[in-house]
């Protein structure tokens, strides 16, 4: 997959690997100091301008790794900027190019209501100037141009941002995350092209727990089938870890099915009343509801996530088991440490990071002939966009529902959540249910994902193929997990 990113990313990849091997080996703290040389040895730099800043982002990137903030103040924000790292985007908004011609018309002048636009003789010709000091970014000079010569600048990471939570410092020019805004979806990571913001892990943490003797049980999402091709299955997963000293792993494609069950009863009730409910499965999307549409809260279902549902089977079944989410999400880290809801995961871990926490223990992932099947083909389909919606509507229909007149929003990405979500509060959606998710195309999709949609599809639809046609209530059953509460107020 080509990305916008894959140099930082490679970067980052090998700091959580670093950090992995010595954390197994129960070296960690000795030798954590070690590694930005040893990442770094110099003389020349690799990227940044000396080897002392590069060894600097490495140090910061070592303490997100650990699960702390990279800089001096502590927050409890999982995104995080990395000071050394953020420091080379143009301040300026509004900038003009070359393609001014300094015409006579000066319809950007003109249509500048700040008076930040001047005209500069620069030899032969003469070009307008903004003024950032005056500039209100309004964009009116930038519409107004007749040959499209000044251009809106926005920093990568602040287009990125569907909420925008991310502002800049006036002094120091680094980006800064308003974490009263910021939902934790982790889109700005992968924009910024210096690698400038990351987030916090749970890596040691979980390493810690296996090595105490710990019984920790992993539970891998949905969107992992087909990151991988389609040779590296669940099963490969289960084996790897296991191999690492996990006790089990259970696919969370159990827990969508335990979700969708659980919606189908509220989505059913609040139809009866004439009422509407959104989906609670994506955390980012929750949290974009109760930051920037608070008056719609209410309306969220009650129910709670795939991954707190099998985490409460678990814990359930085994009282003082150690619960880890793998999946491809930022924001599922965010969402455990909520403590208005029990029996929730204990660690959530991306892709990248169980992959290269697999990797400091020389574990790899490996085809293997074993098939096991823990959830339905509708719970699977939970980490594509509109999977959810199919399944909390199958889960209806088993229930002798009648759903031919029932409307659902399908949201596939942020703009289509916040669209959505602003036509509801003004009581102008056409749906009264709502299914939301902040990645475009779903979970599939997260920050953590491997390959693009259009790569990963086939292969996925492949490995799903290869499931049976069980129901979800008929595979709850099957599991034993028919009786799992799934509601947040519930204790466990």
């Amino acid at each position: 997959m080509v990305t916008n990113d894959k140099t930082t990313n490679d970067i980052t990849q090998r700091v959580f690997y670093e950090v992995s091997k010595l954390a197994w080996n129960g070296e960690l703290e000795e030798k954590k100091e070690l590694l930005p040389e040893e990442m770094i040895p110099g003389p020349h730099p690799q990227y940044r301008c000396c080897i002392y800043r590069e060894r600097e982002i490495i140090r910061e990137r070592v303490r997100m790794a650990r699960g702390l903030c990279p800089g001096k103040k502590d927050t409890k924000n999982i995104v995080q900027v990395i000071p050394a790292a953020c420091d080379d985007c143009p301040l300026a908004a509004y900038s003009v190019t070359d393609n001014c011609h300094g015409c006579l018309g000066h319809a950007c002048y003109n249509s500048c209501h700040f008076g930040a636009i001047s005209f500069n003789r620069e030899g032969n010709r003469v070009r307008a100037h903004i003024d950032p000091n005056k500039c209100k970014e309004c964009g009116m000079c930038a519409r107004a141009c007749p040959y499209g010569a000044i251009v809106d600048l926005v920093r990568p990471c602040k287009k990125a941002c569907p909420v925008g939570a991310i502002t800049m410092d006036p002094e120091s020019g680094l980006c800064q995350i308003g974490e009263n805004k910021c939902i934790q979806c982790g889109h700005c990571i992968h924009a910024c092209p210096f690698g400038a913001i990351g987030a916090k892990t749970f890596i040691i943490d979980v390493i810690n727990m296996i090595r105490s003797g710990a019984k920790v049980y992993a539970m891998i999402a949905p969107a992992v089938e087909g990151q991988y091709g389609k040779d590296i299955t669940v099963d490969s997963w289960r084996a790897a870890l296991k191999k690492a000293g996990f006790a089990d792993l259970i696919e969370v494609s159990l827990g969508g099915d335990l979700t969708a069950a659980a919606e189908a009863d509220e989505w059913t009730e609040a139809w009866k009343n004439g009422g509407g409910k959104t989906t609670s499965c994506c955390p980012a999307f929750v949290a974009m509801i109760r930051k920037h549409f608070p008056e719609l809260k209410d309306i969220i279902s009650t129910t709670v996530s795939p991954m707190c549902g099998v985490s409460r089977m678990l814990k359930e079944r085994e009282p003082d088991c150690v619960t880890v989410f793998i999946g491809p999400c930022q924001a599922k880290k965010a969402e455990i440490l909520d403590t208005e809801v029990s029996g929730n995961a204990d660690y959530a871990l991306t892709f990248d990071e169980a992959y290269q926490m697999l990797r400091g223990k020389g574990i790899d992932l490996e085809p293997v002939e074993e098939f096991t099947q823990q959830g339905s083909t509708y719970g699977k389909h939970f980490g594509n966009s509109g999977g959810v919606a199919a399944a909390v509507i199958q889960c209806m229909k088993e229930q002798g529902v009648d759903t031919t007149d029932l409307k659902v929003k399908v949201c596939n990405g942020a703009a289509e959540c916040k669209t959505a979500l602003t036509l509801m509060k003004m009581g102008r959606l056409p749906e009264k249910f709502v299914e939301g998710m902040i990645c475009q195309g779903g979970c599939v999709q997260g920050p953590s994902r491997q390959k693009t949609l259009q790569e990963l599809t086939k292969d996925r639809e492949e490995m799903i193929g290869r499931a049976d046609s069980r129901e979800v209530h008929e595979n709850l059953k099957m599991q034993d997990a028919d009786k799992v509460r799934m509601h947040r107020s519930e204790e466990v």
